[in-house]
């Protein structure tokens, strides 16, 4: 028996009703990134971002099931170099069991959509220096490595 490469995925964008959904996916997106779980936290987070409008999550449900598999979330800023808006893609997450199987792309695809509808001249992304899969789905969707500028970070 082999694993479909795909599924019938519908991407929608969520909204505080979609807490129950969202928050285990968060929480394992944080898990992944080394953060402790704190499903509480995580929804107290997403439910912030959401009733502020501060950010756009875009969420992957499998068709045959409506589980939940995958979420984006974007955050609005702007360029000042572009003197224009941008998006940045802070988090995609897919279910690991559903990994390999186009829901990334489908999400970015969401998120190049929702980018392009606002006006955006760019959508920007950053992702552990290891995590070669998803450099790998990034670079298959067209997405280009910034050989220009270096990111520091600085913990307060």
């Amino acid at each position: 028996m082999t694993t479909p490469t795909n599924l019938n995925v519908h991407i929608s964008q969520a909204s505080v009703d979609d807490l129950a959904a969202l928050t285990p996916m968060f929480d394992g997106y944080r898990q992944f990134y080394g953060q402790p779980s704190d499903l509480y936290g995580a929804r107290e987070f997403l439910l912030e971002r959401l009733y502020n409008r501060e950010s756009v999550i875009f969420m992957a449900r499998d068709e045959a099931t409506h589980k939940a598999i995958g979420f984006t979330q974007l955050y609005p800023s702007f360029s000042s170099i572009s003197a224009a808006r941008i998006f940045i893609v802070n988090d995609l997450y897919v279910d690991p069991l559903t990994r390999g199987r186009k829901v990334g792309a489908k999400l970015l695809q969401a998120a190049i959509a929702h980018g392009s509808a606002h006006g955006a001249k760019r959508l920007s992304l950053s992702t552990g220096v290891l995590n070669k899969r998803a450099q790998a789905l990034y670079e298959g969707q067209g997405w280009e490595l910034n050989t220009r500028f270096q990111a520091y970070d600085l913990t307060l």
